[in-house]
């Protein structure tokens, strides 16, 4: 079965798998370090080894975890279908370019290894309220 024609799952563990030997390779560490390194729980990287997942792996874990073995994102996610490594385009299907711009700037902040986890934890809460509240119609914010 060639790369084309593979699961995401089998694709995904197959770039995981090369980054944790290059890591290995490179820095001599082991998965436990490389889940150190990267911030991404140790579970979590054998799951992905494993492609024993149902639900897409986080783009932030996948941000993360490239940044810290200085791996492209775009690279990470071709495997997961995504060809131009932009989820946010494909899922989302957003065309507005400022719209794009500002996801950009929430990502790379909740991907930020210098930014306390209880930012990162308003950022997540205050999305998912906006995500959850009904859409107010122009005639009610203007009156």
């Amino acid at each position: 079965m060639n790369k084309v024609q593979e699961r995401p799952q089998v694709a995904f563990a197959h770039f995981v798998r090369q980054a944790v030997d290059d890591a290995r390779e490179q820095h001599g560490w082991t998965i436990s370090d490389v889940a150190a390194h990267t911030g991404v729980g140790r579970s979590t990287v054998f799951r992905w080894l494993a492609g024993d997942w149902q639900d897409y792996p986080e783009l932030a874990k996948v941000r993360g975890f490239c940044a810290a073995l200085g791996l492209s994102v775009a690279e990470a996610l071709r495997p997961l279908g995504w060809p131009n490594g932009n989820p946010a385009r494909r899922r989302l299907l957003i065309d507005e370019p400022s719209v794009e711009a500002d996801l950009q700037v929430i990502l790379t902040r909740l991907t930020d290894p210098t930014l306390a986890a209880e930012e990162k934890h308003h950022i997540r809460e205050l999305l998912r309220y906006l995500a959850r509240r009904p859409a107010r119609q122009a005639d009610q914010l203007f009156g």
